[in-house]
């Protein structure tokens, strides 16, 4: 046995228990979740899909694979489901290999404006190897329809991808599938975000417009870290050949043997969904995501919320993220559309509820989160980030000192972990 891991492991338990995680990506699997993901399957090799592998031994997983598949179409009302990626990006990798050519042309959300890495970013693949054209938001940070129309017009992508990372809004679906329609290109939704809000009946479903849904399964599902891929019934009358396009893309275009383990916990995920009191969890998460951007001084409609620092100073993310972990509360420092500073230290926030609800967190809870989170706040101002480039670093370190040191923060921090330690957080005493 290794003492070393273990130790770390703990350490790790005391910080979740002790903190508030509100990185609105993260979220708490349940005991069941984690017993499969630790299980034996994790000894099996599988590679292929059920009834055609190319190991034997197969029969148990064949089993489980065919009723997490079940179980997802059933969650979602799609006609296929592949449950084999191993996460979320080389999930849309292998719809984007599946269905666009390299050099061909597919859109997505700009990066800095919401959208995901994956979608055409000129730092990821998907925007090396394919020609990406990205549309952004506008100035009340909100989608312009018209835009990703003429955009569509003018280069004909094969592909359209709508999803997104940091965005508040509830995304016009039926809007986006008249323009792929009026352009024949393939309308993929990533629902990695919001799919445990559609799946608990709290935001509109993509399944009627799209010809294909991608989601992760370790955000507001709750599962464990994995991703599925889904075709819609609509998909398959646009081309009988997706689900076989798409399966060879994931094995062999892409990966190689399934992780079984991972399988077997999103069956146990997605039975999770399925019980009532899924409903409630969904529905409460967007009720403590309102009441906390209320009392934040902005609005959201999902789980999360982007919030502008612009308020505080010049290039606030970085100094924002570290002075709220000091306080023992967890979120990410992110690009705010127009982003006036930097990528890499960036204007604004993300934070959302999942992981508070999941915890028993509840409105008045929010309220009291939102006025430490604004007491954090305070006691960046002032730290503005130097304009010149080269002074960032020694600047960013020296506030990183101050930081540690502010007897505010180590205050609020003893605040916050009264409060969290009363919270159950599964798997952990």
């Amino acid at each position: 046995m290794s003492s070393r891991v273990f130790k770390l492991i703990s350490e790790e338990a005391h910080r979740q228990k002790y903190g508030l995680e509100m990185i609105p990506s993260e979220n708490y699997t349940s005991e069941d979740v984690m017993k499969a993901m630790g299980s034996i399957l994790t000894n099996k090799y599988s590679e292929g899909f059920p009834k055609a592998r190319y190991y034997g031994g197969n029969q148990v997983i064949d089993k489980i694979e065919i009723y997490a598949q079940d179980l997802a179409n059933k969650v979602f009302g799609t006609a296929h489901a592949i449950v084999q990626p191993y996460s979320g990006s080389p999930a849309n990798f292998a719809i984007t290999l599946a269905l666009v050519k390299p050099g061909e042309t597919l859109m997505g959300q700009a990066l800095p404006m919401g959208g995901h890495l994956t979608h055409g970013a000129p730092a990821s693949y998907t925007g090396k190897l394919f020609n990406s054209v990205q549309y952004g938001v506008g100035k009340d940070w909100k989608i312009d329809m018209e835009e990703v129309r003429a955009l569509a017009k003018k280069h004909k992508p094969k592909l359209i991808w709508v999803g997104t990372t940091a965005y508040m809004f509830i995304l016009d679906y039926k809007g986006f599938a008249k323009i792929a329609e009026e352009v024949g290109a393939y309308l993929v939704a990533d629902i990695a975000h919001v799919s445990g809000l559609i799946a608990g009946g709290v935001h509109p479903s993509p399944v009627p417009y799209v010809d294909i849904v991608m989601t992760t399964t370790h955000k507001t599902l709750r599962g464990p870290r994995g991703a599925i891929i889904l075709v819609t019934k609509k998909g398959l009358k646009k081309d009988p050949e997706l689900p076989q396009k798409l399966e060879k893309a994931v094995f062999p275009g892409l990966q190689g043997g399934p992780h079984d383990h991972q399988t077997a916990a999103i069956a146990v995920c997605l039975e999770e969904v399925l019980e009532p009191s899924f409903k409630k969890y969904a529905e409460q998460i967007v009720k403590n995501a309102k009441v906390l951007a209320n009392k934040l001084g902005t609005k959201t409609y999902t789980h999360l919320i982007l919030l502008s620092l612009e308020d505080y100073g010049f290039g606030m993310g970085y100094q924002a993220q570290y002075a709220l972990e000091e306080a023992g509360i967890t979120i990410n420092k992110n690009t705010i559309p127009g982003e006036p500073a930097s990528a890499f230290y960036p204007s604004g926030i993300r934070l959302g509820t999942p992981a508070l609800t999941t915890r028993g967190m509840r409105e008045k809870d929010m309220i009291k989160i939102a006025g430490w989170i604004k007491r954090v706040l305070e006691e960046i101002r002032g730290l503005d980030l130097p304009k010149e480039q080269e002074k960032r670093k020694d600047f960013l370190k020296e506030v990183k000192g101050k930081l540690r040191k502010n007897k505010n923060l180590k205050l609020i921090r003893k605040d916050v972990e009264k409060f969290a330690g009363k919270f159950p957080v599964p798997g952990i005493d």
